[in-house]
């Protein structure tokens, strides 16, 4: 392996050694404490623009495959790991973490103390950085950190989103004869779902809850939404600040009371907006496969997954007609939120999580459930 560098923006330098590309890549530097997924993170759209370093110690031990892809591509800028393994051992992998990267483009780098460095996005707040196998002169590439745009502002779903509508059939299956899933549900429901870097595990719980779906880009005006006539209305996940996607928030306040909508984290910070709220930066966010929400309507603790750097504002919406529905009880930041007269709800986190945690997948029946009662009441 050649030797590469992470240089941060206030002038810390890693040194590590490099596998995937070797190319430079730049981005906001993000930390993920899931266990597992690897794959799923490098894929998910939610990561334009960001340097992803994972917690867990070893990475690469059971390798990729083409099934486990949440888009067509990864989206990371780059990859940092504590320990990188070459060995993938695993009967459901056809590539090696180093072969899968390579392939894409994206650089990785390994050796690096990641304690180190998450402590310090921890305490200080994301920073923005580079990383480096072929410029190796640590001054160059702080400078060139320091010149990152930064991530407040920035408008990444319309950049990631699909320029086509496309329909969606496929639901959930299982990956060996020992997973329970539940029975899939025929399709009844015409679902137009906005695309704003959508993982392809949430089409698959809505198609498998019974969603005959239409994924639509993210500039799709309300007239043209309503011209399909569907039952409900879906908003993805995504990359980016959301305060830039006024255009979209518009539109969906065209949709509000005249169709179900249901959103997932960029697609809940757009609802919110669409509402009347404000959002604001996290210091460094939420990315991991176990943070703890509460659910207020049934007062449980639910395991979630998240990944996002942005949040809605609870102070500046109408709380006379919206219910706050879940809190993070790491920070209490709003988690999601519901309408109490019209038929819209939404989370910040992530119900469809691959490869878990599975506490959160009653939202997608809740949705159906919304369109049953929507479609029972014209």
């Amino acid at each position: 392996m050649n030797n590469a560098l992470l240089a941060l923006e206030d002038g810390t330098v890693f040194e590590g050694k490099a596998f995937g590309a070797p190319v430079d890549k730049a981005g906001e530097v993000v930390f993920n404490t899931s266990l597992t997924g690897y794959q799923e993170i490098f894929t998910d759209p939610s990561y334009a623009g960001q340097i992803v370093v994972l917690t867990n110690p070893q990475i690469g031990n059971y390798g990729t495959n083409e099934a486990d892809n949440e888009a067509g591509k990864p989206y990371i800028e780059g990859l940092v790991v504590r320990e990188y393994s070459p060995l993938a051992s695993n009967w459901r992998s056809d590539a090696d973490t180093h072969e899968f990267l390579s392939r894409q483009g994206i650089p990785a780098v390994t050796g690096i103390d990641t304690r180190t460095l998450v402590r310090k996005l921890r305490m200080g707040g994301v920073l923005r950085g580079v990383i480096s196998s072929t410029t190796l002169d640590p001054k160059v590439l702080v400078e060139r950190a320091k010149k990152v745009p930064s991530m407040a502002g920035m408008d990444l779903a319309n950049k990631v989103s699909t320029p086509v509508s496309y329909p969606w059939r496929d639901g959930v299956t299982p990956v060996s004869e020992s997973e329970v899933i539940s029975a899939s549900v025929a399709a009844r429901h015409k679902v137009v779902a906005f695309d704003f870097g959508i993982k392809r595990n949430i089409l698959r719980r809505l198609a498998h809850v019974g969603c005959d779906l239409t994924v639509v880009p993210a500039g799709t005006s309300a007239e043209d939404v309503l011209a399909l006539k569907p039952d409900g209305v879906f908003l993805s996940n995504g990359p980016g600040d959301p305060e830039p996607l006024q255009h979209q928030a518009a539109q969906i306040r065209k949709l509000m009371g005249r169709t179900p909508i249901f959103g997932i984290c960029l697609g809940h910070q757009i609802l919110g907006l669409a509402l009347g709220g404000k959002t604001f930066k996290l210091k460094f966010g939420h990315r991991g496969g176990n943070h703890p929400v509460l659910n207020r309507v049934t007062n449980k603790v639910e395991i979630t997954a998240q990944n996002h750097g942005f949040a809605v504002d609870p102070d500046s919406l109408n709380q006379n007609e919206i219910d706050l529905t879940h809190i993070n009880l790491n920070d209490n930041t709003l988690e999601g939120l519901r309408h109490r007269n019209m038929p819209l709800f939404c989370v910040q986190y992530h119900p469809e999580a691959a490869p878990g945690p599975h506490d959160s997948q009653y939202l997608f029946d809740d949705f159906v459930k919304l369109m049953d009662e929507w479609k029972g009441g014209e």
